[in-house]
């Protein structure tokens, strides 16, 4: 583990889990990368079990700002190892497809749906930068951040229908927020693929771009350069309104408004604003764990 100072407090690097993550911090910015680049980043236990605790880790750090997620080599993710559907074909009981999966594990959800609502709930916003293929579990994953940049080229697919089984990873849920429902339909029954373009012009992406990485951290630095607290403010009342009834929203505006006007971070973003220079934030005390 390396430890370098950042603008926002220590920036970091780890390499830890295996190899399958790599995740740096500088200047308030998550770099977290799946790193299985030989298997496309094909989600098998130690990959998993390295994205959960990395999910953890980032709810506890302080001075945080926004995080990008990506996959090394030359897919995002391409789901689920299938070494998982030849333990099930063998009867092996091996594999991450064993066990019960109605059991709940992480409030209302079970351990391979908190893999890919986790990111929804850090307190700081979440880009996935998607390239090659984004397949079943993956796709997911990256329904589950806030912004989706991808390539132009990039192949997405719900693909569970060719392994005889549904999408389990939160998708449908995910989904409903972004596309209309039968759109959801025809990509839950046919498993076709769509290309990055193809996603975007239906809602399910972002923006395309020819290097969604870089893009990604450059949103992530334009949000960093932002008053923190608004942010979380600000992610806090757009979780609120996937579900909650319009009296529940327009309250939770107020009271987040409330709780940010005449504070240091926002009379700061005023005068910087009308002094025409960059504002210079500073973290709340409580500012860790969202």
């Amino acid at each position: 583990m390396l430890w370098s100072r950042g603008k926002y407090g220590a920036g970091m690097t780890d390499e830890g889990d295996g190899g399958r993550i790599t995740l740096r911090i500088r200047d308030g910015i998550a770099d977290l990368r799946l790193n299985r680049p030989a298997k496309m980043n094909a989600l098998d236990e130690p990959l998993v079990e390295a994205l959960l605790a990395a999910a953890a880790r980032l709810r506890r750090e302080a001075g945080l700002r926004a995080v990008v997620m990506s996959g090394e080599g030359a897919s995002f993710c391409a789901g689920l190892d299938m070494a998982n559907f030849a333990a099930v074909a063998s009867g092996s009981g091996a594999g991450l497809l064993t066990g019960r999966l109605a059991d709940r594990t992480h409030g209302p959800a079970n351990r391979f749906q908190h893999l890919a609502l986790v990111w929804r709930e850090l307190p700081v916003p979440v880009i996935a930068a998607l390239h090659g293929s984004v397949f079943g579990g993956g796709l997911q994953i990256a329904l589950g951040a806030d912004l989706r940049f991808a390539t132009p080229d990039a192949q997405l697919a719900l693909l569970e229908i060719r392994w005889g089984i549904v999408p389990d990873m939160g998708g449908t849920l995910l989904l409903r927020d972004l596309i209309g429902a039968d759109l959801i339909r025809d990509l839950t029954y046919t498993g076709r693929i769509l290309s990055g373009d193809e996603a975007a012009r239906l809602g399910l992406v972002t923006r395309t771009c020819p290097d969604p990485h870089a893009a990604a951290l450059e949103a992530a630095r334009e949000i960093a350069a932002r008053n923190p607290d608004a942010i979380r403010a600000a992610k806090r009342l757009l979780n609120l309104a996937d579900d909650a009834t319009a009296a529940r929203i327009l309250l939770a505006e107020s009271r987040e408004q409330d709780g940010l006007l005449g504070t240091p971070n926002q009379m700061e973003a005023v005068r910087a604003n009308m002094e025409r220079r960059s504002p210079v934030f500073h973290d709340r005390p409580d500012e860790a764990g969202g």
